[in-house]
């Protein structure tokens, strides 16, 4: 293409209006789309599987929450949440495979996901503490990708210790160091 092939004009305001609340929409659109196709592909599972089970859909954090509410539902979850992650994999793959984008959405199964996330940020407070009383160093057991965010999130709130990532999966953990 030579140069004389491109034309620019100016953009007509009253059509091509991108503002911030516009693109903001978009995504909000992505996302609620996402946990429609979640909730589809999962209501599909619990026929499958006989399991009753109530979807809650929401957006949170630009990232589609979708939770599956019932009780017996602790074989979804599986020793450690294993169970839950693969699931959650599982119906991230089936919502990329329909929109064609990656998708980010979190899955929870009877509350379980802000159970732990109450338990590591509790974890994380009393490492600190610890840290900050002691000037040593502390390392946590393992944890997947969630669980580490959970405690490095918790950690940044707190004056005077940091938080790193040590190790390769599936044996990654965070380590609690005081500020230098």
């Amino acid at each position: 293409m030579s140069d004389t092939d491109v034309v620019i004009e100016p953009a007509d305001d009253a059509n091509s209006i991108d503002t911030d609340s516009s693109v903001e929409q978009d995504v909000d659109n992505l996302l609620v789309r996402e946990g429609d196709i979640a909730a589809d592909y999962l209501e599909r599972l619990l026929d499958i599987v006989d399991f009753d089970g109530d979807i809650d859909l929401d957006v949170e954090n630009d990232r589609a929450i979708v939770a599956i509410v019932g009780s017996g539902l602790s074989s979804l979850i599986g020793p450690r949440g294993e169970t839950l992650d693969a699931l959650q994999e599982l119906t991230r793959l089936a919502v990329a495979q329909k929109t064609g984008n990656r998708s980010r959405l979190m899955l929870d199964v009877s509350g379980h996901r802000q159970a732990r996330r109450d338990e590591l940020a509790a974890l994380a407070k009393d490492t600190a503490a610890r840290v900050l009383e002691s000037g040593e160093s502390a390392r946590l057991t393992p944890m997947n990708p969630f669980e580490r965010k959970v405690v490095h999130d918790t950690i940044s709130a707190i004056d005077g210790v940091r938080s790193e990532s040590e190790g390769e999966e599936p044996n990654r953990r965070v380590v609690v160091l005081a500020d230098r």
